[in-house]
């Protein structure tokens, strides 16, 4: 059975699965869809075609599957789509997509999202990342699994950051972020690999060694962007890891942070 307090107000085409709990004077929208086990907190709104995934946490004062912050949005049957065991702390505000992108907002699993945050229209965002407080995403952003935005980080429309990324307190990021990298500043700029990060999820000292060296190829070697992607793309035959990030390049539209 569902636990729903008394001043909650839950429309009952609502779908809840057994264990979900809904806190005082929370409401929640008939299209919505909530996964076994997750919690809400007090004072929280989920509304549009939202679904939440199975044993989420999502604390007080959240706005959850409002209306997208688009001027060109007409009302249309858009969505935000939320996995398993993400944490969502205090005051955080997610909005569903729009009918000129993919018409959905994404939050993938395990993912660990701070006070304050912010995650706009038809973003992306992958698995295990750490958002700390006051962390922004503007429209269309995707961010890969494992990602760590410092506090009060701001991410542009339509920029991507690979996996493993690390970017430092109050970062700007402008352009792409390549997988790996550690950023940081107004606007960011590289300082590097994610060493410890790589380190914590199990990467061996031999992938690291080559992450570093492709790190250098890019950034240090004084080759232009496309010599630095080809002789990555051959470095990659080589390494898994490396070719993770030589096709990340090949993604990239907006230019990388440099």
């Amino acid at each position: 059975m569902s636990a729903i307090h008394p001043t909650a107000l839950v429309d009952p085409r609502a779908k809840l699965a057994a264990g979900v709990r809904v806190g005082p004077y929370s409401v929640i929208d008939g299209d919505v869809e909530i996964g076994e086990g997750t919690t809400i907190g007090a004072h929280c709104v989920v509304t549009g075609h939202t679904v939440i995934g199975r044993e989420n946490r999502i604390f007080h004062f959240c706005s959850i599957g409002e209306a997208n912050q688009d001027k060109k949005y007409q009302g249309e049957p858009t969505r935000l789509s939320i996995g398993d065991r993400n944490t969502i702390r205090e005051y955080c505000s997610l909005n569903r997509g729009t009918a000129q992108d993919r018409g959905e907002t994404t939050v993938g699993n395990d993912n660990w999202i701070m006070a304050y945050c912010h995650i706009a229209h038809d973003c992306v965002v992958g698995n295990h990342t750490v958002f700390a407080n006051n962390a922004t995403l503007a429209g269309h952003v995707w961010i890969g699994d494992h990602t760590v935005l410092g506090g009060f980080t701001g991410v542009h429309q339509f920029v991507r950051v690979g996996a493993h990324v690390m970017a430092g307190v109050s970062s700007v990021v402008l352009q792409d972020v390549p997988t790996y990298v550690t950023v940081a500043g107004h606007p960011c700029a590289p300082h590097g690999i994610n060493s410890e990060g790589l380190k914590r999820r199990g990467f061996t000292p031999d992938a690291i060694a080559a992450i570093k060296r492709a790190y250098k190829t890019l950034y240090k070697s004084g080759l232009s962007f496309a010599e630095a992607k080809a002789e990555l793309e051959r470095q990659a035959a080589e390494s898994p890891e490396v070719k993770a990030l030589a096709d990340f390049l090949a993604t990239s539209t907006r230019g990388i942070v440099r």
